[in-house]
């Protein structure tokens, strides 16, 4: 993977710079618990961490499923930054103990559950736009959001279970297993370049340190092979590659908890909050192109990684021409 050489950028990058701040609407969050709902709306099927803007309005859906043992509320500071830009963010957490071929289908029925209980916890007068929705995650949630685009939501079927249909698919640093030969089911990566079969446009977000030991001791939580390079190589275009290079796998975690998690996984020594802002900017950045039709930001970040708040090399666009 070759560096990007930047391009001159032919309006005000000011205006894309934007995305990596907060946006300019307030944030609610709301927590949900599994079945906590009454008789007439649809019970959750899982606890929820729902991040919503609170002015009236229709807005965007944004799925989120976080990493092994980690929670949706360790995401705050970065699913905040990504609502105020005015989408909702909708985090289930998971069980730890459970596989992850069962993890796939509980994001199936979070995804059922959006057309009849999310209006019931948002804000008065906040909608989803169910026909915008785009589904991401992080780590092992990179690899649910992807199997569950893929349609492995019933195992036993190779269709899809969710009727809502989802426009944009962002994986941040994803992991797939402990190497090539320990995925976890469902195995979805081939090792054939360009072999998912996705209608969908993807990003792929990368930490340059997560395929490294922390201290010598502790095993990389994202190694080579099952990690963002070879998720990103297995993407069929229209698909970007972006690559925080001096960072870790848990460096998007608010600050307490990437702390803790320092210890033992890789991280960089830059700002956390720097990587946050980044990576939530490249996000609103991507889903503005996709769900919005707001092309410029994802090609200014193309064109100029430099606009980013980190270094990102390589940036990588590939399109289906």
């Amino acid at each position: 993977m070759g560096k990007v050489l930047e391009e001159p950028l032919l309006h005000d990058a000011s205006l894309t710079s934007h995305v990596f701040e907060e946006g300019d609407v307030a944030a609610k969050i709301t927590k949900v618990k599994k079945g906590s709902l009454s008789d007439s709306v649809s019970p959750s099927p899982s606890p929820l961490l729902v991040v919503s803007p609170i002015i009236p309005g229709k807005y965007p859906v944004l799925l989120f499923f976080h990493g092994f043992i980690l929670k949706p509320s360790w995401y705050k500071s970065l699913l905040q930054h990504i609502s105020s830009h005015r989408y909702i963010v909708v985090a289930p957490q998971f069980s730890s103990l459970i596989s992850q071929s069962k993890e796939v289908k509980k994001a199936a029925k979070v995804t059922e559950w959006l057309s009849n209980g999310l209006n019931s916890v948002l804000p008065e007068k906040v909608e989803p736009d169910l026909f915008k929705i785009a589904v991401s995650g992080h780590s092992r949630g990179g690899k649910t959001a992807f199997s569950l685009a893929l349609g492995y939501g019933n195992l036993s079927s190779s269709t899809p279970t969710t009727p809502l249909k989802f426009q944009a698919l962002l994986g941040i640093d994803p992991v797939a297993g402990s190497s090539p030969s320990s995925q976890s089911a469902p195995k979805i990566l081939q090792y054939i370049p360009r072999s998912f079969d996705q209608s969908v446009p993807v990003a792929v977000i990368g930490a340059g340190l997560s395929n490294q030991r922390a201290y010598y001791i502790f095993p990389p939580f994202a190694p080579n092979g099952v990690n963002h390079s070879e998720f990103f190589n297995e993407c069929k275009p229209p698909c970007y590659y972006f690559l925080a290079k001096d960072y870790g796998h848990t460096d998007i975690l608010d600050d307490k908890i990437a702390a803790i998690a320092s210890l033992i996984s890789k991280s960089g020594k830059g700002s956390k909050d720097l990587m946050r802002k980044a990576v939530g900017g490249i996000v609103v950045a991507f889903l503005e192109a996709k769900l919005g039709g707001q092309v410029d930001f994802l090609n200014d970040i193309v064109k100029a990684p430099s606009l980013a708040p980190i270094t990102l090399d390589p940036v990588i666009p590939m399109s289906n021409n």
